[in-house]
């Protein structure tokens, strides 16, 4: 059965069973590989996407509820080439350790800085709470977060 969406700004359309994960698609049929399978239980938040502006696990959502979705990938947080303001911050502040996490933490942050430009560090951390990372201690990506748009960027 086809299902149709939007990632990244364009149309895509994938023929797959309608339970499959969306991760497994992103993922194998688009070659979206920005999303990673941390647990697949929704627990590390490695495979978050924004499913209509919201920040999702995609391991944890069947390709049949996307059907024309708009869904948004770290690949596509950036315009152009260029970095967004909340990417340019994690470089900034040293924020990406082994990467696995990062673009789970990315889109999250994303979506909380289009709601709130200006969060303090406590509505960053319980913006940030869905994701979990194993190597470092939250301080420098709470401070790339928190640092994103202070330094005169307009969009996260």
């Amino acid at each position: 059965m086809p299902f149709q969406f939007t990632v990244n700004g364009r149309v895509a359309s994938v023929d797959v069973p309608p339970m499959t994960r969306l991760l497994d698609v992103l993922r194998e049929e688009l070659r979206h590989t920005g999303p990673k399978e941390g647990c697949g239980e929704g627990e590390c938040g490695a495979c978050t996407v924004l499913i209509d502006g919201l920040p999702v696990n995609s391991c944890l959502v069947p390709v049949i509820q996307v059907d024309g979705a708009t869904i948004v990938t770290v690949e596509g947080l950036a315009v152009e080439g260029r970095l967004s303001a909340v990417q340019e911050a994690f470089v900034q502040h040293g924020a990406a350790q082994c990467g696995i996490c990062t673009p789970g933490f990315l889109v999250t942050a994303h979506a909380l800085l289009e709601r709130n430009p200006h969060p303090t560090r406590t509505e960053a951390r319980e913006a940030l709470a869905g994701n979990l990372c194993r190597c470092t201690g939250y301080q420098k990506i709470i401070d790339a977060v928190t640092d994103a748009l202070s330094s005169g960027g307009d969009k996260c």
